[in-house]
């Protein structure tokens, strides 16, 4: 998945300079590197041996890097598609304490629509974003045996400012939460007060928290 996303980045550099010649800043290229604090869920408590119970799990904090792409279709108004990974473990929490079971990385896809603030050409522009996509938890190997990966829906909030040096070349800080959905607990039982016989079961929703910060280069074209 990155070699895919870094190829697509690397003719994307290429084509867009021959492709967009006469319509200046239609496309922002985005490489960056952060630093992102994730959150666990609780679980139903699990012997892992020797009387050992987990009973939460979290995706321990680490570095992160990725890549952006946006393609302005108005002055303020951009779609676009953003790829994000972060160096992570795959931690529980036991009766002692906490316990690191392996390596695992943490991958963001999400496609996004951002709106900046500003006039098109001014060297500073604020912007906000929001996007749906989703989240892949890839775990190493834990003694020896493999375990699959999973992939939730998530969706991913935030926003920043881009500082252009010149016509072409910026840098950018970013902000961002991406809460992913994880599972649902039955959560009880709701009835419509207008309509009889209307009740609907309810589910409690458990959601894992990222929360980046990271800052890169804007190529823009």
């Amino acid at each position: 998945m990155l070699r895919n996303a870094v190829l697509f980045s690397g003719i994307l550099l290429l084509w867009a300079p021959l492709t967009l010649a006469q319509d200046e800043y239609k496309i922002e290229l985005t490489p960056y590197v952060g630093y992102t604090t994730s959150g666990g869920v609780r679980i139903n408590p699990v012997d892992i041996g020797g009387g050992v119970i987990v009973d939460r799990i979290t995706p321990t904090s680490g570095v992160s890097f990725g890549i952006g792409f946006d393609y302005l279709f108005s002055e303020h108004a951009a779609v676009g598609f953003n790829f994000s990974q972060q160096q992570s473990n795959l931690e529980g929490r036991t009766q002692s304490g906490k316990q690191n079971f392996t390596d695992m990385s943490v991958r963001n896809y999400h496609g996004i629509f951002t709106y900046n603030l500003g006039d098109e050409d001014a060297p500073m522009r604020p912007f906000f974003f929001g996007g749906l996509g989703a989240t892949q938890y890839a775990p190493a190997e834990i003694q020896g045996q493999s375990i699959n990966s999973s992939t939730r829906f998530s969706t991913t909030w935030g926003g920043g400012v881009k500082f252009f040096v010149s016509e072409h070349i910026g840098i950018r800080g970013t902000g961002r939460w991406t809460p992913t959905y994880i599972r649902s607990d039955p959560g009880g039982v709701w009835c419509s007060p207008y309509w009889p016989w209307s009740c609907w079961v309810v589910g409690n929703p458990h959601y894992s928290h990222q929360f980046e910060m990271s800052a890169g280069a804007v190529f823009r074209f």
